[in-house]
């Protein structure tokens, strides 16, 4: 599915900054309030938002007036019928959403995906009241949707995944990060986040600490800039409410809003904070509130609505904290996690999860993983998904892409791997700080250097092809990962560059010896000596880089060239690929013998039987990768 052209239906302070950030994506965005008046005003807020970008000096005239001439307005349905993708950002009422998917239903093209950004309901309520189930999305944004990174992309259980796939590459290419979540209520973040807020104010009807006091010790446990109250004064205690109110509706007593926020909701006036801080409260305000996110947020993982790690990011990147619920769990340890949570269990039975008393049980950490691993069909992909830090390198990263290659090579299923980045970095160098831990000691940095040799050998002598789908920046560490692939493609967006003179080290993951023998000693040279980064455009020129395509085109084209290369004859790849590789290592004449040693081989494969009995009989050929079946010796009379 391509996404080219996209609706925002709602120009509201919400709706005006998701077409803004749409706009700015690189797609023809079409706004619709159902007034001219109305239209009017939603446009003025983004063209407001623009100017001010201008005037902070974060967006360029010519930026701005290349977003603006993306926008068009209009005030009919029907001005949306060639959509790709349509937004829903109406207000939050139930019956209203219903009634305007039913109408985007017959107003809009049969390919189209109807999506809601909808905080409080479920998706699957708005699919319904259309023909086109397979086409309902959630797409969670979160305010300020210019500014905030995450996106959570919702599926229903009938939403094609073809649909999700679509909707999570126009995510990326508009600047989010998006995090895949399960329809059910409050989604992932908005399931914990609420309750944090409204036990706040259980706390303070309760009698357990004040205002200033519960701010002070959400500060300190979540390791944040503002408490639950000042952050309901500053997004709106009516939002707090009715977020309360909603997930009550759906999950019961426990989430019921807090009689102090109906009260506060009632009187329309943001909380007075106001009062001395008394420190002695603060640790019983810290264990109810980490108690009821730590619970939450493990029901959560248990109920598959959404993975550890996707939960985990919702906390660093939607609500800017500094460790998500399970780092959190991770640094209390994990027992010590599981008794905050009993103890909200005995005032309300039923609310620890089990997977929480297993995992307490075991006394083992979170598993949070920066390097995933999915396999489709012959395909595997590896995603270096560390966004909040630019997918930057430390030994944890590195250990497990070390892992992630041993279970590729031991997969006799996998033909080509795709090797990628989240969000706008392919992989932006090395962690700096760890780095300048282990430099203290000598002994430290060659071991970690070391490893990292390993670990682009284990890229390089992978016995799949591995295309580098460089998806954004690639420095230092990153570009030599990228270096240690067979083939790369480039987005056009991309910048590559080995910048570490700059830092008063050189490439030391092999960078100084995969540059000279790709691109040649000069061009190596200007790129080390340097530290220049350059453009996509360039890294082809020089020959970094295979190819470069437009940002929306990346995957898809990547993918286009991982199929071709699977449909081949695996034995006979590998071996090639194995040809390939010694001829940067070894004298001709000794390259050559390689050469003529895997050509035999290949010859011996079931694989080459089968390649050339299909060519002769005009047929697509089946390859298995399965040496030749040996005949049977005649019994000796």
């Amino acid at each position: 599915m391509e996404i080219k052209t996209v609706g925002v239906v709602g120009c509201g302070l919400m709706g005006a900054g998701i077409a803004q950030t749409i706009a700015e994506g690189g797609y023809a965005t079409i706004v619709r309030e159902p007034t001219q008046e109305l239209l009017d005003k939603g446009l003025g807020r983004i063209r407001d938002f623009l100017a001010k970008g201008v005037e902070k000096g974060k967006v360029s005239p010519a930026r701005r007036d290349e977003v603006w001439a993306r926008i068009k307005g209009t005030t009919d349905l029907a001005g949306l019928g060639d959509c790709d993708l349509i937004v829903e950002a109406i207000v939050e009422v139930r019956d209203a959403k219903r009634a305007l998917f039913a109408d985007l239903d017959r107003a809009c093209k049969p390919g189209a995906i109807l999506a809601t950004n909808t905080s409080s309901f479920k998706v699957a309520d708005f699919a319904a009241a259309t023909q086109r189930p397979k086409l309902v999305a959630g797409l969670h944004y979160f305010f300020p949707s210019v500014i905030n990174k995450l996106l959570e992309v919702v599926r229903t259980d009938a939403t094609a995944p073809d649909a999700i796939d679509a909707l999570m590459n126009f995510a990326r290419l508009t600047g989010k990060l998006p995090i895949l979540v399960r329809d059910a209520p409050g989604f992932a973040v908005n399931r914990y986040f609420v309750p944090w807020l409204n036990e706040s104010v259980r706390l303070l009807d309760e009698g357990v600490a004040n205002i200033p006091t519960i701010d002070a010790a959400a500060r300190d446990a979540f390791n944040i800039g503002m408490g639950p109250f000042a952050l309901m004064n500053a997004t709106g205690v009516p939002i707090a409410f009715h977020s309360a109110a909603s997930l009550h509706e759906s999950l019961g007593n426990f989430y019921a809003p807090a009689p102090g926020l109906r009260k506060q909701f009632d009187s329309g006036k943001p909380w007075e904070i106001v009062g001395d801080e008394d420190a002695s409260r603060k640790p019983a305000v810290a264990d109810r509130l980490q108690g009821v996110v730590f619970g939450i947020a493990a029901r959560l993982v248990e109920e598959e609505v959404a993975s550890v790690e996707d939960t985990e990011r919702g906390a660093l990147i939607g609500l800017r904290w500094a460790k998500g619920p399970f780092g959190m769990m991770n640094d209390l340890g994990i027992k010590r996690a599981h008794k905050l949570v009993e103890r909200i269990e005995k005032q309300c039975p039923g609310f620890a999860p089990k997977l929480l008393r297993t995992q307490a049980t075991r006394g083992e950490p979170w598993t949070l993983r920066d390097v995933r691993l999915s396999i489709e069909g012959q395909i595997a992909s590896i995603t270096m998904s560390r966004p909040e830090a630019l997918n930057a390198l430390n030994g944890k990263v590195l250990r497990e892409l070390k892992e992630t290659l041993a279970a590729i090579r031991a997969n006799r299923e996998v033909r080509v791997v795709i090797l990628t980045g989240e969000g706008d970095a392919f992989v932006a160098g090395a962690d700096i700080k760890e780095m300048q831990q282990l430099a203290a000691k000598p002994a430290a940095i060659r071991a970690f250097t070391a490893f990292g040799h390993r670990v682009m050998r284990d890229i390089e002598t992978l016995p799949q092809p591995v295309i580098a789908a460089i998806n954004g920046f690639a420095l230092g560490g990153g570009m030599e990962i990228a270096l240690a692939c067979d083939i790369r493609l480039a987005s056009s967006s991309a910048r590559l560059g080995l910048p570490e003179v700059g830092l008063g080290i050189f490439p030391g993951f092999g960078g100084t010896q995969r540059a000279a023998r790709l691109v040649g000693r000069g061009a190596a040279s200007q790129l080390i000596f340097s530290g220049d980064p350059i453009s996509a455009d360039e890294a082809a020129r020089i020959g970094v880089v295979n190819r470069v395509v437009p940002p929306a085109a990346l995957m898809a084209e990547t993918r286009k060239l991982a199929a071709r290369i699977a449909s081949r004859a695996p034995v006979a790849v590998a071996k090639a690929k194995a040809a390939i590789h010694a001829s940067q290592q070894l004298p001709l004449d000794q390259g050559l013998q390689v050469e003529l040693d895997r050509v035999c081989e290949a010859f011996a494969t079931q694989d080459r039987v089968e390649g050339m009995q299909a060519f002769i009989e005009k047929r697509k050929p089946v390859f298995t990768g399965q040496p030749p079946k040996r005949k049977a010796r005649r019994a000796r009379a």
